[in-house]
């Protein structure tokens, strides 16, 4: 029995072979042997029988043992394999295979090794390995650095990205440190592949043609360097995120509509040099792949280039080209080059949105059609030019909102797996905006052109850019602020969650707890500043929070309260409770404009239904020398049944105060605490009075006040109770259900879980 398909599109069903032949190879790891003795047998029976199901089959066999080769010969898990866990001095040797970028100071980038010393031991390598340096080489340059190697760190809070996991999938498993500049120096220049630097190098001089004149603009020329040369990294995540919110993010992904206008350019200077159709399509090809390698070589480009190639690979053998097998076609070529990016979210991205485009849009489009379609018996000569005329005006505003319905249902699942998004807007954004960032790429290259025998002109087209950039930017943000244009939403997951969740985030020495109860959000602490833009917010956007019902402030420290302002104006608590002690901070001084709720000693208030806060410290009148003296302590009742004390920062001097006050109100199943300025807290009295099951403490290795004593943390297992290091287990999720709860850590993964008492 045949595969069904077109029969005029083979290299649909084989690009599905090659796929699931890879999804299963990741999944079942097989013995590699016996891939290949299956691949035998399959192209021995494929060439005797010449069906097309014998065919699938080698090609599902030869992709699965293709990408099992490629885990089993991993230079960088073999070698993160020999240099363990702990970091270590090494000394490398090798050549600069990505394109620095700049983050403060220092400079980060691939290397790829031909030789390291490890404790005075030369040993050749041939690992890659990702490299911050305070100097700042070129792509292709051959360094030598010493510093120190550890492995790359795993993301410690959930929804955030996880650059490990990202880089694992390009063999990159090490990270190098070299702290001065001194530390290393480049010993040649131009190594590596002569096209890539090439592109580099292309690269360079034309993100400096496009910006010549816009200097005192960075967000416009960031923007136009990320749409004509996919430059995102350039672009602050403050100008990102509206595009990201209404759909047309994909404007800084280099794909077809960019490799489009350059093919459609090249196509026309080609006909005014009267080259013939095959010679213009020789030419166009390259120079489109080329386009790609100095955009970055990133998978919707590349896709984009292989779907034109094919297309004009039409033209040397008089044969009509489909789309769908030519989008086939890009994918076969992708995963023959490297199986791993069937797993990147970009591959699934590109590919899912052109899909839907060739399969959905004209769906769409035959209907919106027909409601304006004048009556076929009806002769064009009877049909007045202001019809025809708004016919056709029509027929384009059908055609644009046909692909655009056509792109957003093809990405609709993989954006908000990935990005925690749905974007019901970016079918009105992207009918608006794309127009206008087709003229703004095609300025982009009239720019390019000009640039080499006229810099006058050139900064003309740069300055008429301007302006369309400028309507870009004004028209996503008014879509990024309408309201329901879009919404965040979690992933959906098995089981059900708990009625009440609280998660300890890993906020270092500052703090940042989310408690979900029946529905209701709570922020205790926001985290510092720079917490709050690297994972806070991320981490509430991945559990589809778009407003806060409350938000409670502990004390004073920028390391709990920095990113406040930030959570205030993003996620607009419905409550805003404020620690009532004073305080000399100047960043708490700073939020007390911004209408805040002061709580002290004694106060209760709802976070649902079925969980009540309770503030047991400080008294409203305390005097105290150091805000985490006077650290709000909050006792949560979880049913009526489970109680979880939250400590913030506080030291002895607040244990003894409440041992004093409220001894029999302290009693709690888990306490979350911080670490108090003097490294003091968690008396033997106060734990023999709170009695907890497990404790989740923040620790770090620096300074060392905040890093949990060894000798406190024996005394807390000696009395039976469960110790959870943040620096160890990173952040942790606890959750409450009728008859018990658990406790779960987010690198660890083991689950920690009682009953009631």
């Amino acid at each position: 029995m045949s595969l069904p398909q077109n029969p005029r599109q083979p290299l649909v069903g084989i690009a599905l072979a090659a796929a699931i032949g890879i999804v299963l190879a990741e999944l079942l790891s097989p013995p590699i042997y016996g891939v290949c003795g299956l691949l035998a047998i399959a192209a021995l029976v494929s060439l005797a029988a010449r069906r097309s199901l014998y065919l699938h089959l080698l090609v599902f066999a030869g992709f699965s043992a293709l990408h099992l080769a490629q885990q089993i010969d991993a230079p960088g898990r073999k070698l993160a394999a020999r240099l363990g866990e702990r970091p270590r001095p090494i000394t490398i040797s090798g050549a600069v295979v990505s394109e620095p970028k700049l983050s403060g100071n220092f400079s980060t980038f691939l290397v790829q090794l031909d030789a390291l010393e490890i404790g005075g031991e030369r040993e050749v390598a041939d690992a890659t390995v990702r490299v911050r340096w305070k100097g700042m080489p070129q792509l292709g340059d051959e360094l030598r650095l010493t510093g120190s190697v550890e492995p790359i760190p795993p993301a410690r809070n959930p929804g955030v990205f996880d650059l490990r996991s990202y880089l694992a999938r390009r063999d990159v498993y090490q990270s190098v440190f070299a702290r001065y500049s001194e530390d290393g120096k480049i010993v040649a220049n131009g190594r590596g592949n002569f096209v890539l630097r090439l592109a580099a190098k292309s690269r360079t001089w034309m993100q400096a043609a496009l910006t010549r004149g816009l200097e005192d603009s960075p967000d416009v020329s960031a923007l136009i360097s990320g749409m004509a040369l996919g430059s995102r990294h350039e672009t602050r995540d403050d100008i990102e995120e509206p595009f990201q919110q209404t759909g047309t993010l994909h404007l800084f992904a280099v794909a077809g509509l960019h490799v489009g206008i350059i093919a459609q350019l090249l196509w026309i200077l080609a006909r005014l040099c009267r080259l013939r159709r095959t010679a213009a399509a020789a030419l166009i090809i390259p120079f489109l792949f080329f386009y790609s390698a100095i955009t970055g070589l990133h998978v919707s480009s590349v896709r984009a280039a292989t779907m034109a190639a094919v297309l004009l690979g039409g033209i040397f053998f008089d044969r009509r080209v489909f789309a769908l097998n030519s989008l086939a076609a890009a994918a076969l070529f992708i995963l023959a080059w490297d199986p791993n990016q069937l797993f990147t979210s970009g591959f699934q991205l590109s590919f899912a949105v052109v899909a839907g485009i060739i399969l959905v849009q004209n769906k769409i489009l035959h209907p919106l059609l027909r409601l304006s379609a004048s009556d076929p018996f009806l002769p064009r000569s009877l049909i007045s030019r202001a019809r025809r005329l708004g016919e056709r005006c029509y027929f384009w505003i059908a055609r644009g909102v046909s692909v655009s319905a056509a792109a957003w249902a093809g990405s609709f699942v993989f954006i908000a797996w990935y990005f925690y998004l749905v974007t019901p807007v970016s079918l009105l954004a992207n009918l608006l905006v794309v127009p206008i960032a087709f003229f703004i790429l095609a300025v982009a290259m009239m720019s390019l052109l000009t640039a080499s025998f006229s810099s006058w002109l050139s900064v003309v087209l740069n300055n008429a850019n301007w302006s369309l950039s400028k309507l870009v930017l004004g028209l996503v943000h008014l879509f990024a602020q309408l309201p329901e244009g879009h919404a965040y939403v979690e992933r959906p997951h098995w089981p059900f969650a708990a009625p009440v969740e609280i998660t300890v985030l890993d906020a270092g020495a500052g703090a940042a707890v989310h408690v979900r109860a029946d529905g209701h959000d709570w922020l205790f602490d926001s985290g510092s500043a720079r917490d709050y833009e690297e994972f806070v917010r991320d981490y509430l956007h991945s559990r589809g929070v778009d407003r806060l019902d409350g938000l409670l402030l502990s004390h004073g420290d920028s390391l709990h309260i920095g990113g406040a302002a930030a959570v205030l104006d993003e996620f607009h608590p419905r409550q805003m409770l404020d620690n009532a002690a004073r305080d000399r901070s100047r960043v708490h001084r700073a939020l007390l404009v911004r209408q805040l709720r002061a709580v002290a000693q004694g106060e209760t208030f709802h976070l649902s239904r079925d969980v009540v806060a309770e503030i047991l410290f400080p008294p409203a009148d305390i005097p105290a020398k150091s805000a985490d003296d006077e650290a709000l302590v909050v006792r949560l009742e979880i049913g009526g049944k489970f109680h979880v004390l939250l400590l913030s920062d506080s030291g002895l001097k607040t244990e003894r105060f409440l041992l004093a006050h409220l001894p029999n109100e302290l009693a709690s199943d888990v306490i979350i605490k911080g670490q108090h300025y003097s490294g003091e807290s968690g008396s033997p009295e106060f734990l023999d009075a709170v009695k907890p099951q497990l404790i989740v403490a923040t620790s770090v290795d620096f300074p060392a006040r905040e890093r949990i004593p060894d000798a406190w943390a024996q005394r807390v297992r000696e009395r039976g109770i469960t110790l959870f290091r943040q620096n160890e287990t990173g952040a942790v999720q606890l959750e409450f259900f009728h008859d018990h709860w658990e406790a779960t850590p987010f690198l660890t993964h083991e689950t920690f879980r009682r009953t009631s008492r």
